[in-house]
């Protein structure tokens, strides 16, 4: 499959980024008006870097001002590498520190060294320019990263560095398209004529043109009407994209940043976090038990609060502390999931780290408590397999392998617990899995039944594909024959419906019809146009067709043709009476004079005999069968 990545842009304001983006991209990232009269950069501004049949790869251009770090942290959370800009003149700046503390807490494992403004600087001086920076950086992610020197008004070295930048890449696994969407939204506007846009990285999973969706925490439903993938067109956009997607059923004004855009309700919202926490290597102030801090996850910041359970204050610590944070608003998170941890007043970076449970609990203090999250922050076999089936909901043993690094036999022996359930060709799952997809079709039959109260149920392939965004077919097709055989629901043919349900016609219509049943019936064989008795009878036109295929498929009106219908008794009544009053065989005129019926009536009528293969036609004959 295509690969799909986004690198970001990062280093001190005024560092050249955005002027390496266009040097690299031709496209000038900085659009506001702001940005263009300050000359720096104030929203994360985005640009297509290159694309063949293989590989596709995006360019975050992140704010380097301390007063738009939320953005830099918002723009960074999404990437797969990151070009550290360092301007030759300058060096490494205070600011450049706290953001290659942010990447590394962030989890950016890879990254490039880019030493701007090269020709500022005199030939002479790189070497020792170069050998600097590297010093300064020894500590960091970048320690053994590939330098290189780049001037983006010459273009020395732009192309070296979009050759390296795809080396790069080529050594690294793309994200996972298969499992459920799920797309932080960093960008929110309106466009003339189309309405509501979100925009973002798409962390996982992919989406495609109208798909229904949910915007959590808010749960706002809504259906991806139209997406874009560097302003052109696209009908599907994948995990390592960014991605523009216009929303159908909401406003602007509904939708903020951190919010997020998924394809399943699996996803957590969330207002406690279990989490492991590494602190800044220089942090100025303590930091002290239930002091506010502000959290950034995702594209999310929220305010709250962090919780020790084995202190009562923090300064720069080396190792690991395991806490939790109480946040003031709903954020959507999962186990994995990286944050930054701010102090509010006075700003500074307190540290950052990932989410061991993000449904926390209330846990008293003490090591009690420290011992038990740090079980959890390992995981036992079950948890973690659990946690991957839940996430993508089916997989193989060697998928499981993958996402959970466990042993082969370790994992099939998990597998042989009654908590799972293999199917299709050696694909498992969870009962929880199959509980909740169980919910979810009853739900969508008992939806459909209520909107549809005269159609026999729902069609297989409507259910499955109804469902098929979140859940691998073959997982539906088990859960279809489980629920059947645990008698959830029914199946007639390739129609399914809850166990209790008839079709039935709406009990606001019910004495309605049966006044037009009656006068059908009374009107023997010489019934008008059933369109006639619809109107009279009072029928709105909308479910018309509707009620007319019901009544005929249980079998309370008889078809002569696509105008005329008779009642069924008065129907098997003539038949009956016709059979009564001919031998094996009779002919047209022997019908017109046991019946009465005029040509009108008396060729749709025998031509139904033949439909219902109650005769057969040999010349001017018909044969009873």
């Amino acid at each position: 499959m295509k690969k799909h990545f986004t690198i970001g842009m990062a280093g001190h304001i005024d560092h050249g980024k955005t002027s390496l983006t266009k040097a690299l991209t031709n496209v000038d990232t900085d659009r506001l008006k702001e940005e263009k009269e300050r000359q720096i950069s104030i929203e994360l501004g985005f640009a297509p870097l290159y694309e063949n049949e293989e590989l596709q790869v995006s360019v975050i251009d992140v704010p380097g001002h301390e007063r738009f770090i939320r953005q830099m942290i918002a723009g960074v959370a999404g990437i797969d590498l990151v070009v550290l800009v360092v301007a030759a003149d300058e060096g490494v700046m205070p600011q450049t520190k706290e953001h290659l503390e942010i990447l590394d807490f962030l989890g950016i494992k890879r990254g490039i060294v880019a030493i701007s403004k090269s020709d500022k600087v005199e030939a002479d001086f790189l070497d020792l320019v170069k050998e600097e920076i590297v010093l300064e950086l020894e500590e960091s992610i970048f320690k053994d990263s590939p330098v290189i020197m780049v001037d983006s008004l010459s273009k020395k070295g732009i192309e070296e560095l979009r050759q390296l930048i795809l080396a790069e890449l080529g050594t690294l696994e793309s994200r996972d398209t298969k499992g459920p969407f799920r797309l932080p939204i960093d960008q929110v506007f309106t466009v003339k004529g189309q309405g509501t846009v979100i925009r973002g990285t798409v962390y996982e999973g992919s989406v495609e043109e109208g798909q229904s969706l949910l915007i959590l925490p808010k749960n706002l439903g809504t259906k991806a009407r139209q997406l874009q993938v560097h302003h052109k067109p696209a009908i599907r956009a994948f995990a390592g994209q960014r991605a523009a997607v216009n929303l159908s059923g909401v406003a602007k004004e509904d939708i903020e940043r951190g919010d997020v855009l998924v394809s399943s309700e699996q996803f957590i919202v969330t207002k406690t976090l279990d989490v492991s926490l590494r602190t800044t290597g220089d942090l100025e102030h303590i930091v002290k038990q239930r002091m506010p801090i502000k959290c950034h996850i995702g594209t999310s910041e929220v305010m709250g609060r962090i919780v020790f359970f084995d202190r009562n204050e923090m300064g720069s610590e080396n190792g690991e502390i395991l806490c939790q944070l109480r946040l003031e608003e709903e954020i959507v998170t999962k186990r994995g999931d990286r944050f930054i941890l701010r102090r509010p007043s006075p700003q500074e970076t307190i540290g950052g780290g990932w989410v061991i449970d993000p449904k926390g609990d209330k846990y008293r203090f003490g090591m009690k408590t420290i011992e038990e999250l740090a079980r959890k922050k390992e995981g036992n076999p079950e948890e973690r397999i659990i946690s991957a089936l839940m996430e993508s909901k089916g997989l193989s043993v060697n998928e499981l392998m993958t996402r959970t690094s466990l042993p082969e036999e370790e994992i099939i022996q998990v597998l042989d617990q009654s908590e799972f359930n293999e199917y299709g060709q050696g694909q498992y799952t969870t009962k929880r899995v199959i509980d909740n997809l169980t919910e979810e079709v009853y739900d969508r039959l008992k939806e459909y039944e209520q909107a549809n109260p005269m159609r026999k149920g729902l069609n297989k392939a409507e259910v499955i594909q109804g469902l098929q965004a979140v859940s691998p077919k073959a997982l539906l097709e088990f859960v279809l024959t489980l629920g059947e055989e645990k008698d959830i629901w029914k199946r007639d043919g390739q129609f399914f419906f809850t166990a209790d349900f008839a079709p039935h016609i709406p009990k606001n219509w019910s004495k309605r019809v049966e006044g037009m049943l009656e006068a059908i019936k009374q009107d023997s064989l010489q019934v008008r146009y059933l369109e006639n008795y619809l109107q009279d009878a009072g029928i709105p036109e909308t479910i018309r067709p509707e009620l007319t295929r019901f009544l005929h498929g249980e079998n309370w009106i008889v078809p002569l043709d696509d105008k005329f219908y008779l009642s069924v008794d008065i129907f098997t009544e003539a038949v009956n009476r016709l059979k009564e009053h001919t031998g094996t065989s009779f002919e047209v005129a022997d019908a017109k004079e046991i019946l009465g019926l005029s040509r009108k009536y008396m060729i749709p009528f025998l031509e139904r005999l033949d439909s219902e293969k109650l005769t057969r036609r040999e010349g001017n004959n018909r044969i009873w069968l």
